[in-house]
């Protein structure tokens, strides 16, 4: 591979937690009068932070949200993953055959990172390499957490390879100037999402984690 960095995000990527907090989200403000479906997280929500969401929630409807609530969703979705959340399908096949230098930037909280880690055993390839979006002045859709993480690992942009499932991963990536490959395989993603990051800018996309190793060696 003649990249010097592989950065994964986590959710719908190394994790298949999307589906799950899409879900939970949507309870969690339904039940406090903010009606809103699984389709509404997924469509809008999938790759920011919970803060960011709380906000537009919040926009959306004209009033406020319990100041906690970030942290409601956070508690919520640890606890269903501790008996919910499944590695995304060949991503422990594809970390044991990559040589490159690699790390997680995602839009979670660094606790939830952690965790979704731990719980799929992924942890071993990536600690303590792990970036999230809370330590950057602004979350994806700018390319602020790619090139921190870029930057902290030693690494040109240009020369960093960037795994992403959603639309604000993939425009953030494009935008710090990396390679970015989109991948599709993970519950959540519905049909024509492929095309949809193929559309902002996905230098190749996916469905197969199993297949990463064999792309990364063309880049």
């Amino acid at each position: 591979m003649n990249r010097d960095l592989v950065i994964f995000d986590c959710d719908g990527v190394l994790v298949d937690s999307e589906t799950i907090s899409c879900r939970l989200d949507a309870e969690l403000f339904t039940e406090l009068g903010f009606p809103t479906t699984f389709e509404d997280i997924r469509r809008d929500f999938v790759g920011v932070s919970a803060s960011t969401m709380c906000r537009t929630i919040e926009e959306r409807f004209g009033r406020k949200l319990p100041e906690d609530m970030p942290q409601r969703l956070l508690r919520a979705v640890l606890e269903a993953f501790e008996t919910q959340l499944q590695p995304i399908r060949g991503i422990a096949q594809a970390l044991d055959a990559l040589e490159a230098p690699r790390c997680v930037a995602s839009s979670s909280d660094p606790a939830r990172i952690r965790r979704s880690l731990e719980l799929t055993g992924l942890i071993g390839h990536f600690d303590p390499h792990l970036f999230s979006t809370k330590i950057v002045a602004r979350g994806k859709p700018a390319p602020d957490i790619f090139l921190f993480a870029a930057r902290t690992m030693g690494a040109e942009p240009a020369r960093c390879v960037v795994i992403e499932d959603s639309v604000p991963g993939v425009t953030a990536a494009r935008a710090a100037g990396m390679t970015v490959l989109g991948f599709v395989g993970g519950d959540h993603c519905p049909p024509g999402h492929d095309d949809k990051l193929r559309a902002l800018g996905a230098d190749h996309v996916f469905a197969d984690m199993r297949a990463l190793p064999a792309l990364l060696a063309t880049l």
